[in-house]
């Protein structure tokens, strides 16, 4: 899709997603306004899943194929990783302030994501300080594996701990939401997918261009 195209897209559906969000879903009874801060919190999570099982899926296609074309594409999600994870945590402390008066619970859906967003930061660590290009690709799919790993078993926190997150309201075995409500995280769904497509293909492009970049310097200095 035309970058033009995704990024007015993105632009449009995010502020159909704040409308929605802020102003057409209902107040929720128990906790008030501060639970409008779940149309952004949700989809942010779900982008960094996304991000660990793009990252995790293009690891083992390198390895397979040993083309750096999916070493990028595994980089890049790495990277929207740390800035999914990192918003969802963040968005996550400012909605657990208020209702269980602490920025940090240590339940198990926290501790899961925030080592999440550090195997995606302990990925680009490894990454930077490899000079090698074959073998920052080939050591770094350790990290995309266990990223993609954390995933199944962050999404299944709240089943299989006792947690202060509450039970699932969307997917399977979830609690369902208001119509309006339902209306309004689908359309924040959408947002950050158009967001996070535009991100992502924006990202590839410049990787792309700077490997073309790398090549070409080596090509000089071995002339």
């Amino acid at each position: 899709m035309n970058k033009r195209i995704l990024a007015t897209a993105s632009l449009a559906l995010m502020i159909a997603a704040l409308y929605f969000a802020l102003i057409y879903a209902p107040t929720e009874a128990t906790m008030g306004t501060i639970q409008r801060i779940f149309y952004f919190h949700l989809p942010q999570g779900i982008a960094s899943y996304v991000s660990a099982l793009l990252l995790g899926f293009a690891s083992l296609m390198y390895l397979i194929k040993r083309d750096l074309h999916w070493d990028r594409f595994a980089y890049c999600s790495a990277e929207l990783g740390v800035m999914f994870a990192s918003t969802s945590i963040v968005t996550g402390m400012i909605w657990a302030r208020p209702v269980w008066n602490t920025w940090w619970s240590g339940d198990a859906r926290l501790n899961l994501q925030l080592i999440l967003a550090l195997l995606f930061v302990g990925y680009l660590m490894l990454r930077a300080y490899l000079p090698e290009r074959e073998q920052k690709a080939r050591l770094s799919t350790v990290f995309g594996f266990l990223a993609a790993l954390d995933v199944p078993i962050n999404y299944a926190a709240t089943r299989i701990w006792t947690t202060l997150h509450p039970e699932p309201v969307v997917g399977p075995g979830g609690g369902g939401l208001d119509p309006q409500m339902k209306t309004a995280l689908y359309v924040s769904f959408l947002a950050f997918g158009f967001l996070y497509a535009y991100l992502f293909t924006q990202r590839l492009e410049i990787a792309n261009m700077e490997d073309e970049v790398d090549h070409l310097q080596h090509v000089v200095e071995a002339a």
